[in-house]
């Protein structure tokens, strides 16, 4: 589930939720992003490199770097992406 709390032309910020075992398949994004997490445990991959993060906890997804979501237990997380000129 997501929902854009903002969508701006300058960038968006989109609130994610997933069940455990949930996730986002590998893509990438033209824009650094920044992904902050709410609640639970997530493993985001990122060029091949696993990270486990916890409630309060951030990373930054870099511009056309292939990364994974996947949920190791229910999460929410906030993604922030800001678009450069």
């Amino acid at each position: 589930m997501s929902r854009a709390l903002v969508s701006r032309r300058s960038g968006t910020v989109t609130l994610f939720a997933f069940g455990e075992g949930e996730g986002l398949s590998e893509h990438t994004a033209p824009y650094d992003a920044l992904v902050h997490i709410i609640e639970g445990e997530a493993e985001i991959t990122i060029g091949g490199s696993k990270n486990l993060l916890r409630a309060g906890e951030a990373i930054v997804l870099p511009a056309g770097s292939p990364h994974t979501v996947k949920a190791r237990k229910q999460f929410k997380m906030l993604l922030t992406m800001i678009r450069s000129g």
